[in-house]
């Protein structure tokens, strides 16, 4: 499982040119399932995420984590995290885990994110989206579970 993960003063996703889902401060998750991702990686990644010390304290470092700041959790599917990029110049999307098993453990994601007490704006799995994320430091993460 793979993440790109954004700290943001804000953000806001539209799907299929709806009406914008809306956060202010907190964290955004690109998220892509790679084959042969299952439960426990979904598990360890989302216990990672809910406790990167991304914020910044009184003293300005960072030091605070998701869960002592109280913002929020936007989580976005993007299959396209499942990328090879070694050969050619075309992507090769092998790396991504089918849809039929991709969409159950992205739900599960975000379930297991409000478990823990994260308010969570999600994106739709599969649809044509527009994210806007206004990066906050800019701070960006690439969190991989075959590296966690």
């Amino acid at each position: 499982m793979r993440a790109v993960v954004q700290r943001a003063a804000s953000a806001a996703v539209s799907i299929n040119g709806g009406q914008p889902r809306q956060m202010g401060s907190g964290l955004v998750v690109f998220l892509g399932v790679v084959k042969g991702d299952g439960l426990e990686e979904v598990r360890r990644l989302v216990e990672k995420i809910w406790g990167l010390r991304v914020f910044s304290d009184e003293e300005g470092k960072m030091n605070l984590s998701l869960d002592q700041t109280g913002g929020s959790l936007m989580v976005i599917s993007n299959f396209t995290l499942g990328t090879d990029c070694k050969k050619g110049r075309r992507p090769s999307f092998d790396l991504a885990a089918p849809p039929d098993l991709a969409e159950p453990l992205y739900k599960d994601f975000v379930a297991r994110a409000q478990a823990l007490g994260a308010t969570v704006v999600t994106g739709e799995f599969g649809a044509e989206m527009r994210v806007l994320v206004e990066n906050d430091g800019p701070v960006t993460l690439i969190l991989d579970t075959d590296k966690l």
